[in-house]
């Protein structure tokens, strides 16, 4: 009985970062809308960083535009792979980089599912105008950040072995 305690605590714990996560994207992106939807372009750093609104139809640098029923079940598919992963990850202190993970990418692939979903777009907003970078939003900082974090962790903090728990079984209680 206390493993299914344990369980469902730290399955709350996960959920609550995921759902906090998302709603910051998701204020931002109502912010934006507000703010700067059909408006010029509000510039915070004069020829290197404005804020810009734009519906993106399609995926990052606007590849596969209107590929809206692909995006939704591709998105769909990783969240079922990231809970299942999230509960395999041990939940020894040194993993918890590994959860961390986990809720920062499902946060950011749940906002623009959200957006998808309600819009059939997904609102961007930040633009680096100084290298001409592709606007993005909340949800892409994300998913970018948690990519770099996971790659920076498989190459320099995880040895084989620690990530051998994907592969075994796991043990019934």
């Amino acid at each position: 009985m206390e493993n299914k305690k344990t369980n469902l605590r730290f399955g709350i714990w996960g959920l609550a970062g995921v759902i906090l996560l998302t709603a910051l994207d998701q204020l931002t992106k109502y912010l934006a809308v507000i703010h700067l939807a059909g408006k010029e372009s509000l510039v915070l750093i004069p020829g290197v960083f404005e804020l810009h609104y734009l519906e993106n139809r399609g995926a990052a640098f606007g590849i596969l535009q209107n590929k809206q029923i692909f995006f939704v079940l591709l998105t769909a598919a990783y969240l079922c792979l990231a809970i299942w992963i999230y509960f395999r990850i041990p939940r020894e202190k040194k993993y918890r980089l590994l959860h961390s993970i986990d809720i920062i990418l499902t946060a950011g692939a749940l906002g623009n599912l959200i957006d998808r979903l309600m819009n059939g777009y997904v609102v961007d907003f930040f633009y680096f105008s100084l290298i001409d970078f592709p606007i993005f939003n909340v949800a892409d900082i994300y998913v970018t950040a948690a990519v770099v974090l996971l790659i920076i962790a498989l190459f320099f903090v995880y040895k084989e072995e620690d990530l051998a728990f994907l592969n075994r079984k796991k043990k019934e209680s």
